[in-house]
């Protein structure tokens, strides 16, 4: 390139044209680039404090060089501008303040000139190849693209994709699989990122996604949208799980993505180093799905936790192991596929479960209500768990449980409304205790039991609440119980512990407020930022809080 500055017209056209086809940019990008590197090594040779401009004409390859100068009544700048006397020898018509062009001869440029413009013309053409491969690849990611392994770099694959360079990261390749260079590989579009150094161009070959474009490939009913896969999950290299469903019920979901003797469904699990793959009809209904999910394990009972997002599965004992698989793969790729989090248990667990909890409600009755065991008993096999479902609920519900009349519902709700109230003042000795302001307990929502646990931690006044996000406050916890379980199935499944140790919960997760409700609250406890005097009732907040600063 240090020749194209001094070369004739016909070379500087023809390196032009030959670096833009190489690089596969437009070609006025190359004749900018050397019109750019003639001006610098110009004014190295002027001076820098010269406008100096150049032009090379790109169908004749002719160079003009001139200096722009202002006209001006007095020169204070002798390298931008000219008196009207030596203006009107370059241009007759010069007037003040007008700006005209001072042509210079072509420079013949040194050995330190060139490299120098050399340099500034590789590096405009390598920031327009740069903005080329950005604008092809950048609206691509979910697609499917072939390349050839150029190099494997401290584990990571980078392709050779014809016009750009792609990258499979470590934790994006198929475990155990082999990177060869000079291989062809095919691989998923998973982002485009723009950087300093070009275009970062991510690949996949591991990412559910990547299985569902090789049977849209594969399964013509799936391009044309017949067949739609509704969900799909990976352990990459091992095993993997899709749901499917059909728009034309004459069509057969399963039977179309397998297709002739396993064809169709085999040249996908070749791509995928022989991960094996099942394919499930998808249901509506999340009960359905969820033993089709659990494939092939039989299920006996499926139990739904809407407001925990998890589902409990009962299985044979001799379908356990079947059902969660080996090292929890199978539950966890149902779970991935479900999108809820999947407990498993067998028939003598599940029988085991239910009497400890209809031991723990019948002793709950028992001692709150001051009743008899099989009273207690009673009200639990008809369904009710808590206190306030027997405070609450209507008299004649009550007595028309078998055995039971008006005035014997009449003394249990009275029983168990008189339980509540002594919780609820045990409840609010204990957060004066703890040092929590009156004023919360007027907030909506929120009861005694609640402001304890606000207490304990560290949340005691207005102020304290109001700093507080709606999840900060409200968002789910797992319980122990549930993580323990998870931890068992996935000991060795580093990305679930991962997923664990990141949910948390909010302060009063526990309760199952709604989003609705925590904004209420937040709210509510900020209003005092708002106000421009005191409310009516802040001399009561006040003295309830010294109140409770007292009984500390």
């Amino acid at each position: 390139m240090a020749s194209a500055i001094s070369a004739n017209r016909a070379e500087l056209l023809a390196i032009a044209t030959a670096v833009a086809t190489e690089k596969m940019i437009d070609k006025a990008i190359v004749i900018e680039a050397m019109e750019e590197a003639i001006q610098k090594s110009a004014r190295n040779r002027y001076g820098a404090e010269n406008d100096i401009r150049a032009k090379l004409d790109p169908r004749t390859g002719d160079l003009r060089l001139w200096r722009v100068v202002e006209v001006v009544e007095h020169v204070d700048d002798y390298f931008k501008q000219v008196d009207l006397k030596a203006a009107e020898k370059l241009q007759k018509d010069a007037k003040i303040g007008d700006f005209i062009v001072d042509p210079l001869p072509p420079v013949d440029l040194g050995r330190i000139d060139a490299q120098s413009a050399k340099q500034v013309i590789f590096q405009k053409v390598r920031d327009a190849e740069r903005d080329r491969q950005y604008a092809e690849f950048k609206d691509r990611a979910g697609e499917i693209v072939t390349g050839v392994i150029k190099s494997v770099e401290f584990g990571h694959v980078i392709v050779n994709l014809g016009r750009a360079e792609g990258v499979i990261r470590r934790d994006q390749q198929i475990p155990r699989e082999t990177a060869r260079v000079g291989e062809r590989v095919r691989a998923l579009i998973l982002k485009v990122e723009r950087q300093n150094r070009g275009p970062q161009i991510f690949l996949s070959r591991a990412h559910p996604d990547f299985m569902k474009r090789l049977f849209a490939q594969e399964v013509p009913e799936i391009y044309d949208n017949i067949i739609e896969i509704k969900a799909a999950a990976r352990d990459p290299g091992s095993r993997a799980k899709i749901g499917v469903i059909s728009r034309d019920s004459s069509i057969d979901p399963v039977g179309a993505c397998v297709g002739m003797k396993g064809s169709r469904v085999q040249a996908v699990v070749q791509e995928m180093q022989g991960e094996k793959i099942d394919i499930i009809p998808w249901s509506e209904d999340t009960a359905t799905f969820v033993v089709n999910a659990l494939q092939p394990a039989t299920v006996s009972r499926v139990v739904i936790d809407e407001e925990e997002g998890r589902i409990e599965v009962v299985v044979p004992d001799d379908q356990l192991s079947l059902a969660i698989g080996r090292r929890g793969q199978n539950v966890r790729l149902a779970s991935q596929l479900t999108g809820r989090q999947i407990d498993i248990m067998t028939e003598a667990e599940a029988s085991e479960k239910r009497q400890k909890e209809f031991a723990e409600k019948s002793k709950l009755f028992e001692e709150e209500l001051d009743v008899d065991e099989t009273l207690s008993q009673l009200l639990v096999a008809e369904g009710f768990s808590e206190l306030e479902e027997v405070a609450y609920i209507e008299i004649a519900e009550l007595a028309q449980i078998e055995g039971f009349d008006e005035e014997l519902a009449e003394e249990l709700q009275n029983r168990a409304q008189e339980a509540l109230d002594r919780r609820e003042e045990a409840a609010r000795q204990e957060r004066r205790a703890l040092g929590v302001e009156d004023a919360l307990a007027e907030l909506p929502h929120l009861n005694e039991t609640m402001l304890v646990t606000l207490g304990k931690a560290g949340i005691r006044t207005l102020d304290d609440l109001a700093d507080l996000a709606t999840d900060e406050l409200i968002a789910k916890k797992r319980t122990n119980d549930q993580r323990r379980r998870n931890e068992k199935r996935d000991r060795d499944d580093k990305r679930d512990e991962k997923r664990e140790e990141v949910s948390r919960g909010g302060v009063l997760g526990e309760y199952g407020l709604s989003e609705e409700q925590g904004n209420e609250i937040i709210m509510a406890a900020r209003a005092h930022w708002f106000t421009d005097e005191p409310e009516a009732g802040a001399p009561e907040v006040d003295g309830g809080a010294a109140d409770a600063d007292s009984s500390q």
